[in-house]
């Protein structure tokens, strides 16, 4: 453990002055069927099972996680969200294309796939197929509170999914937290990164309720800005987008996973001589 906390990078790639990136919204451009909400961080398809495709407002930073929450299903479509990079610029677009896969990977300089638990992870050159390491289950929060990809270190607590609260939240919770939840399932979040290397070529990872699924490209172009692209496809209807902390916990979000794990369930915080505010927090964050 100590070997990778030393190669690790915290906040890093935004300079001693910002340890923060920006928060992340959608684009002003996306697809005909999709509405953004007032905020920039909620996006649903309002009509068919297509024209669902989304970008990030600005490209992102180099181990900076676009995290959406999948909010709404819709039965009867076939095919799931679908998630990925770009190099193209969102606002050079004449039109969106109704897919993200084939449609927009065909324009060039694009890489999206759609969400599976066992992601095509791509070997590097000369590695052969099965010695590409396959991530571990992923240990509980309070063991082990940060994800390592690559040269990054991010805080678990926000990439996992959480229940509705209510009786059965402590055993929904462990469901998200172990990722034995389908990978699209009401509540997972799913994450996308790229983690750039000195030949300037990055890695893209996609991230599914706090596992790293390895690297599913590379060679992409580090340099270029690269947007992320979210497709609002089939049967994921409506995704909201989650605001991570970088660099170390704060004492707040501390102190709500110390509070969750001694409690039977989210309805018993209610019962705690705690402050509201903290409550909620703890209950609906």
């Amino acid at each position: 453990m100590a070997a990778a906390s030393d190669r690790v990078e915290v906040g890093a790639p935004w300079g001693p002055a910002r340890l923060e990136p920006p928060s992340t919204r959608f684009h002003r451009v996306h697809g005909a069927n999709i509405r953004v909400d007032p905020s920039g961080t909620r996006a649903t398809r309002v009509e068919s099972f297509a024209h669902g495709v989304c970008f990030s407002h600005e490209p992102l930073a180099p181990g900076q996680v676009f995290l959406v929450e999948i909010e709404e299903k819709e039965l009867g479509w076939c095919g799931h969200l679908r998630l990925g990079l770009t190099a193209l610029d969102p606002s050079s677009l004449a039109t969106v294309p109704e897919f993200s896969l084939p449609d927009l990977v065909n324009l060039g300089h694009t890489w999206v796939f759609a969400i599976t638990r066992h992601h095509n992870r791509v070997p590097r050159e000369g590695q052969h197929e099965a010695e590409v390491v396959v991530p571990s289950r992923p240990p509980a929060l309070l063991e082990e509170p940060y994800l390592c990809i690559e040269q990054f270190r991010i805080p678990r607590d926000r990439l996992v999914g959480r229940s509705q609260p209510g009786l059965y939240s402590h055993l929904l919770d462990q469901l998200y937290e172990l990722n034995v939840l389908p990978p699209t399932a009401r509540r997972s979040r799913l994450g996308v990164l790229f983690c750039p290397h000195q030949d300037g070529t990055a890695d893209m990872h996609i991230v599914i309720n706090g596992e790293d699924m390895g690297p599913s490209a590379r060679g992409l172009p580090a340099a270029q800005p690269l947007y992320a692209v979210v497709d609002v496809f089939a049967s994921t209807k409506s995704v909201r987008l989650v605001q991570l902390e970088y660099g170390l916990l704060s004492l707040q979000t501390l102190c709500r996973l110390v509070i969750q794990r001694s409690v039977v369930h989210r309805l018993a915080i209610d019962g705690l001589h705690l402050p509201k505010g903290l409550k909620d927090f703890c209950k609906y964050e």
